[in-house]
C-alpha cells in the first residue's frame, strides 16, 4: 500500500510525435525499472507493446507507466497522440489528477497541443508544459516558450531555463531554486526569468502580491507552496525543458511532478451519487469503504478480459467480493495486478489513490463502479468522444461469420468510442469511428485477439424509393396445370402521400368481387414488393395501396395466388406513377476555427449541402448545414484535410429528399450491377 499523499497520477497528453512514450522510458530508466531506454522506432519500449503501435511506430492506446521516484509513486499514463485514438485520451485523463502537456521544442504548439489544453482545462486538471526535443536541430526553447503564451496564455511561465540548444544543450536551471554553480555568462537571463517567474506566482496570491509590491524578499519555500497552489487552482501552468531521448533534464521533471502537482489526497475526487440519487462526498482514505472507477477494458490474450481501475476511496483486495452498482450484481475478485505497460505484477491489495487492474470481471465494462453494497455508487460517466467515420463490416469466411458479432461487441467493450450498429435499409453491419486509422486499428485486434478476420467496404447509402402520382394497376395470375390451377385477379390503386408518412393499404371492394380472406394475401403480396423495390431495389416509401376491384375463381383461387397478383400488380403501378429516388439528408453541425469558415462552407456547397446558418463563438464558429449522407461518408477525412484537424463535427438523420436526376440514373446503375 502506498499513501496517497505520496501518489502522483499523470497523464502524459500532446501532439503525435512529441515524445510521450520515448519521455515515460526515460522516466522509467531514471527510476531504475529498465537499464535501457527503449526507442519507438525499434519497437521495444515498455508502453508501445501491441502489434499495432510497433507496426505504425506510434500509440494507439494509453499505458500505464507506474515507477518510484523519491519515496513517492508516479503513475505515469502515455497516451496516444493521433486524432483517431482520442477515446483513450478521455479515459486516461477521467483518472488523473493531472497532466504533462508535451511540446516538440522544434514544432512549438500544433493541433494536438491545443487539443490537449482543451480537455484539460474542460476537466479541470492542473498542467504543465515540457518542452521536450530540446537537443533536436532547429530547437528553440524561447521562441516555443512565445508561442506557448500567445496560444494559452501567460499563466504559461518557465519554471526552468535550458543551458544550450540542439546538439550543445545539456541541462536545465530550476528558476525556483537556482544553483550556485550557474554558467555565468547566464546570470542576467537567468535573473529576469526568475523575476517573471515571482511576479506570476504573486499575482496568483493576494499576500504574496502585497510583498513583492513592497519590495520584501520571498523565500524559495514561500515560492514553492504559493507556485503549488496556484498551478491546483489553474492560475498557473509551468514550462519545464528537457530531452526524453538523450535522458537530459528527465530526472528534474520528475522531480516537478512531485513538488509542482497534485496527490490523489488534496484533488476533489470526481462526481459520484448513491443509489438514492445523492451526491456523495469521496474520502481518500484507504479505511473507508471500497468506491473504485474501471476506466479501461483489454482483451488480453493469456489473461481474459483485464478491467483497469482507480480506487478513489477504501482498499479493493485480491480474492474478495465486490458490488458493480451499474450492473446490479456480485463481482468475485480473484488476483489484483499492477500494471506496467502489459507485465502484470500479483499484489495483495490496491488502496486509494493508486491504479491497479483484474482479470476475468463477469459483467463489469468501462464506466463502472466496484464498491461495497452497503455504500454503492455510480461515477458521472466518461465523455468518449463519438466517432461518425462509417465503414460495412462483413466476415470473411464463413467460419468468420458465427464468431463476427461476438467478436465486434467486445472489440467495442474495449474501445467506447467505437460503435456497432445494423442499418435496416441495407442490412448492412456497420462499424463507426473516429476516422480510418481508428477503425482499420480495430480490425487488426479483431482478428490478432479474437480470431475473426473482417473486410471493410464503403457503406450503403439507404435510398428510398417512392411515387409521384395517382396510377391504377391490374394484374391477372392464371395459371393451369392439371388438376387445381391458379387464379388470382385485383386492381389496385396507388397514391403518393405526404413525406415521412410510410405505407398505408385500404380496400374498397363491393360486392364480394374479392372474398375477404383473400384481402390480407394482396396485402402481403403488396408489402413484400414494396419492401424489395421497384426501380433500383429499395424499399418503396410514401404510398398509399387501396385495392378496389378484382375477381376470383371458385375453385382455383388462393391466397397465394392473390398475394402473387398483389405483388405485379404494384410492380406495374409504381412504374406508371413517375417513381423518384430518395436519399436521407443529414443534419450537419461542423465547429470550425473561425480563419477556415470559408473553406468549410465552399467544401460542404460542392457536396450539394444547404447551409441553414452560422454561430460564431470564442474564435470558432458553428456552421449548421444539411447535406445528403451519400456526400458525407468521408467527412471526417475531409474535414481533418481543411482545418489540419482543428475542426469537429456531429451528424444526425434528418429527412429524406428526392434524389437529383443526374444521380438517380448513376444510383439505379449502380445497384443494378451490385445485384448483378
Amino acid at each position: 500500500m502506498v499513501d496517497a499523499a505520496n501518489i502522483r497520477n499523470v497523464a502524459l497528453v500532446g501532439h503525435a510525435g512529441s515524445g510521450k512514450t520515448s519521455l515515460s522510458e526515460a522516466a522509467l530508466y531514471n527510476a531504475k525499472v529498465t537499464t535501457r531506454i527503449g526507442r519507438v522506432e525499434d519497437g521495444n519500449t515498455v508502453s508501445d507493446y501491441e502489434p499495432e503501435e510497433n507496426r505504425r511506430v506510434s500509440s494507439v492506446q494509453a499505458s500505464l507507466i507506474p515507477c518510484n521516484w523519491k519515496d513517492h509513486k508516479l503513475n505515469i499514463l502515455d497516451t496516444p497522440g493521433y486524432d483517431d485514438f482520442q477515446g483513450e485520451v478521455a479515459s486516461a485523463l477521467r483518472v488523473v489528477e493531472s497532466a504533462v502537456i508535451l511540446v516538440a521544442a522544434n514544432a512549438g504548439v500544433e493541433v494536438g497541443t491545443e487539443r490537449a489544453w482543451n480537455r484539460c482545462e474542460a476537466s479541470g486538471l492542473p498542467r504543465l508544459f515540457l518542452v521536450n526535443k530540446m537537443d533536436r536541430e532547429n530547437a528553440d526553447f524561447q521562441r516555443t516558450v512565445d508561442h506557448i503564451q500567445s496560444v494559452f496564455g501567460r499563466k504559461c511561465v518557465p519554471f526552468q531555463i535550458p543551458v544550450g540548444a540542439e546538439q550543445s544543450f545539456s541541462s536545465v536551471i530550476n528558476l525556483l531554486k537556482p544553483p550556485a554553480d550557474a554558467p555565468g555568462d547566464m546570470s542576467g537571463e537567468i535573473e529576469d526569468a526568475r523575476e517573471r517567474l515571482i511576479e506570476a506566482v504573486a499575482e496568483s496570491d493576494d499576500d504574496l502580491a502585497t510583498r513583492y509590491l513592497e519590495g520584501e524578499e520571498i523565500s524559495e519555500d514561500e515560492l514553492a507552496r504559493g507556485a503549488k497552489t496556484a498551478i491546483m487552482e489553474g492560475n498557473l501552468a509551468p514550462i519545464l525543458a528537457a530531452s526524453s531521448t538523450r535522458d537530459i533534464a528527465v530526472d528534474t521533471l520528475m522531480d516537478g511532478l512531485v513538488e509542482y502537482l497534485p496527490s490523489p489526497a488534496e484533488a476533489a475526487a470526481p462526481g459520484a451519487v448513491s443509489k438514492s440519487g445523492d451526491p456523495v462526498e469521496l474520502k481518500t482514505d484507504a479505511s473507508a469503504p471500497l468506491e473504485a472507477l474501471v476506466f479501461k477494458t483489454t482483451a488480453d490474450p493469456f489473461v481474459g478480459k483485464l478491467s483497469v481501475f482507480r480506487v478513489y476511496q477504501g482498499t479493493l483486495k485480491s480474492n474478495s467480493e465486490v458490488w458493480n452498482q451499474d450492473k446490479e450484481q456480485s463481482e468475485r475478485i480473484g488476483q489484483v495486478f499492477l500494471l506496467r505497460g502489459k507485465t502484470q505484477e500479483q499484489v495483495q491489495e490496491i488502496s486509494a489513490g493508486d491504479i491497479g487492474a483484474i482479470s476475468k470481471l463477469t459483467a463489469t465494462v468501462t464506466g463502472d463502479a466496484l464498491c461495497q453494497r452497503d455504500s454503492a455508487v455510480t461515477f458521472e460517466p466518461i465523455e468518449f468522444p463519438v466517432g461518425y467515420y462509417t465503414m460495412s463490416v462483413v466476415p470473411k469466411t464463413k467460419a468468420d461469420v458465427e464468431k463476427m458479432s461476438q467478436a465486434l461487441s467486445r472489440i467495442v467493450e474495449e474501445d467506447p468510442s467505437l460503435q456497432v450498429t445494423r442499418e435496416p435499409g441495407t442490412g448492412e453491419t456497420l462499424l463507426s469511428g473516429l476516422g480510418d486509422v481508428h477503425l482499420d486499428t480495430a480490425v487488426d485486434r479483431i482478428q490478432r485477439k479474437f480470431g475473426t478476420e473482417l473486410e471493410t467496404h464503403t457503406p450503403k447509402v439507404p435510398y428510398r424509393e417512392t411515387i409521384t402520382s395517382v396510377t391504377n394497376a391490374e394484374y391477372k395470375h392464371k395459371k393451369q396445370t392439371g388438376g387445381h390451377g391458379q387464379y388470382g385477379h385485383v386492381l389496385i390503386r396507388l397514391e403518393p402521400v405526404e413525406r415521412g408518412e410510410g405505407f398505408q393499404f385500404a380496400q374498397e371492394v363491393v360486392g364480394g368481387s374479392i372474398p375477404r380472406e383473400y384481402i390480407p394475401a394482396v396485402e402481403k403480396g403488396v408489402v413484400k414488393t414494396l419492401q424489395e423495390g421497384v426501380v433500383a431495389g429499395f424499399p418503396v416509401v410514401d404510398v398509399k395501396a387501396v385495392l378496389y376491384d378484382g375477381s376470383f375463381h371458385d375453385v382455383d383461387s388462393s391466397g397465394i395466388s392473390f398475394e402473387i397478383a398483389g405483388s405485379f400488380a404494384v410492380r406495374k403501378g409504381v412504374m406508371d406513377a413517375n417513381p423518384q429516388l430518395l436519399e436521407p439528408v443529414m443534419l450537419l453541425r461542423v465547429t470550425v476555427p473561425d480563419a477556415v469558415t470559408g473553406d468549410v462552407i465552399g467544401d460542404l456547397n460542392g457536396k450539394r449541402g444547404r447551409i441553414l446558418g452560422m454561430i460564431p463563438g470564442n474564435g470558432n464558429t458553428v456552421v449548421e448545414a444539411e447535406v445528403p449522407q451519400a456526400e458525407l461518408l468521408r467527412y471526417a477525412t475531409d474535414l481533418r484535410s481543411i482545418t489540419q484537424g482543428r475542426g469537429a463535427y456531429t451528424v444526425e438523420f434528418d429527412h429524406y429528399e428526392v434524389v437529383p436526376q443526374n444521380i438517380t440514373q448513376r444510383v439505379i446503375e449502380e445497384a443494378k450491377a451490385a445485384k448483378a
